[in-house]
């Protein structure tokens, strides 16, 4: 894979790796000047407040100058940080104890798949993602928005896969009633 980077030092990622396996600054910063928006983008999703996702977001880049001769060209090099990055998270997360999740003893009800659609744009529904509880937000940005199993996301987050599913369910029908809420809202706007 040959992306040319453009208006960089490095013209490939290949050698902007190489160059950060050499612990070369130039291309550590060209690394962070060219995905650093998008982490931080990743990071904003698990955490309201910019200061702890930009917290997150240089212990990831950390992580990443420190182990990238981990990574061994195997997949993409963007899905390697990405990992990095929702990991990094998820540890914050725990480290402040603010993941709290409600356990369900009990076997998690089907998942609605009867989501709103809406017009509604992506900066709106990030707005109401971060209304929910961690938690709930935590396992809904794991699994609909970064692609994770339920079983995946229990060997995360300690957790069972019932846990998974009903803190998802949980999240998707909150989500549900701010969607509603909003629609209820702008319709009566519109009322005379």
């Amino acid at each position: 894979m040959r992306r040319y980077l453009a208006t960089h030092t490095y013209s490939s990622e290949e050698e902007l790796i190489h160059g950060c396996l050499q612990n070369d600054a130039i291309a550590q910063r060209e690394l962070y000047q060219l995905y650093s928006s998008k982490w931080m983008g990743v990071s904003l999703r698990y955490f309201s407040d910019r200061f702890e996702a930009e917290e997150v977001l240089i212990k990831a880049f950390m992580k990443i100058f420190t182990k990238i001769n981990q990574y061994k060209n195997k997949g993409s090099f963007e899905g390697w940080m990405r990992k990095i990055v929702v990991n990094e998270a998820l540890m914050h997360l725990r480290e402040t104890k603010k993941l709290f999740l409600h356990v369900d003893m009990g076997i998690a009800s089907e998942i609605s798949s009867e989501f709103p659609t809406s017009s509604y744009q992506e900066e709106e529904l990030l707005k109401l993602i971060y209304k929910l509880p961690v938690g709930y937000r935590t396992v809904f940005n794991l699994y609909a928005i970064e692609g994770y199993s339920h079983q995946e996301i229990g060997e995360l987050l300690n957790i069972s896969i019932s846990t998974s599913k009903s803190q998802l369910n949980r999240a998707r029908n909150l989500l549900q009633q701010y969607i509603h809420a909003l629609d209820k809202e702008d319709n009566s706007t519109y009322e005379l």
